[in-house]
């Protein structure tokens, strides 16, 4: 019963975080005035939305210390969503209406919206997205059919693997630094929140690409530091220094997952975003299923997990050196879009 639980909070998970993410990235302008969240607003709205996991962990200590049992834990702190499913009222995105030919419906919804933000005078669509075939449905299949789409499944399915498994590779050590579990969480919940807010200058001034590369390097650079302290654990405050270096580590590894969602969406093209970023939610369950796993070697040598998940970390930085960068550019429409660009640094450029 618990293992089938199980299925269906991740099946819910899914819904929860990747339609709301895709459905607030995605936008249509008209007249450059009027739209869901415009590229001026990505990063701000996607940093904003994540805040919500930061503030939420760092309550969760206190709320797990009063209620000890488990099951009386778990409906405490999935009863929220029941206001939330009160409270759902996201329109469908105009973007995907337009972009798959059902002009009508996005014109509904453009209109509700202008009428909600009192712009109806700017309510004239400045670009129609055409495609070569209104009625052909999109499956996961699109995203291994064309080389350019290929490889970008495979890259942002390792990066998503990588990033997944770093981050509840860390948090699932929480008992190993000698302090009390209650604190350590805590600890670990409220550096997340300093790296969301830094992490919006770096999007903005960097770009995707090196700001996911670099929160992943300096991810891998925390753990690598925790290695050797393994061989100091006779002196009685290092537990001081083994928990900084994995809150820093929990830090900047919340910093590339918040990177992850925003940058995937901005990769893939309209038709195909709730794919791609489904495709790389599976690849990034893959990697949190491993953590545990990973943990087990503890028993054989203490410093084996932060050996692999630093390698891991390195990998998953080095593969997204290989992505184009998405900073101020339009979403791509089509998966022609993304064919039809001859290099990955024309990407970009093309829609500036």
């Amino acid at each position: 019963m618990f293992a089938a639980m199980r299925f269906f909070t991740g099946f819910g998970i899914s819904g929860i975080s990747i339609i709301s993410i895709v459905l607030c990235k995605l936008s249509v302008t008209t007249s450059k005035k009027l739209e869901w969240v415009g590229i001026k607003h990505r990063t701000l709205v996607g940093v904003l939305m994540s805040l919500d996991w930061s503030f939420s962990t760092t309550l969760l200590p206190g709320v797990a210390y009063f209620v000890n049992d488990w099951r009386y834990l778990t409906a405490t702190v999935t009863s929220p969503l029941l206001p939330a499913i009160i409270c759902w009222w996201l329109p469908e995105s105009a973007r995907w209406l337009i972009s798959t030919g059902k002009v009508n419906s996005a014109h509904f919804y453009l209109t509700k919206c202008a009428k909600l933000n009192r712009r109806e005078e700017f309510m004239i669509l400045s670009k129609v997205i055409l495609v070569e075939d209104e009625n052909r449905k999109y499956s996961y299949m699109d995203l291994v059919k064309t080389p350019k789409m290929r490889r970008l499944a495979l890259l942002t399915g390792i990066v998503w693997f990588g990033v997944a498994c770093v981050y509840y590779g860390i948090s699932l050590n929480v008992p190993g630094f000698g302090v009390d579990i209650y604190l350590t969480q805590f600890i670990y919940a409220i550096s997340e929140i300093p790296g969301k807010i830094f992490i919006i200058f770096f999007l903005n001034k960097l770009g995707r690409r090196w700001t996911q590369a670099g929160t992943l390097g300096f991810t891998g650079l925390c753990l690598f530091c925790n290695i050797f302290l393994f061989f100091f654990l006779f002196i009685s405050d290092m537990w001081i220094a083994r928990t900084a270096f994995g809150a820093a580590g929990k830090m900047f590894a919340e910093a590339a997952f918040t990177t992850v969602f925003l940058y995937t969406t901005e990769l893939y093209p309209t038709v195909m975003r709730q794919n791609g970023l489904g495709f790389s939610s599976f690849a990034a369950r893959t990697g949190v299923s491993l953590s545990p796993l990973v943990m087990i070697l503890e028993d054989v040598k203490s410093y084996l997990p932060n050996i692999i998940f630093t390698l891991v970390a390195c990998i998953a930085s080095v593969s997204t050196s290989f992505l184009p960068e998405t900073l101020n550019v339009r979403l791509p429409e089509t998966i022609e879009d993304i064919e039809q660009t001859r290099s990955w640094s024309d990407f970009g450029r093309s829609r500036e």
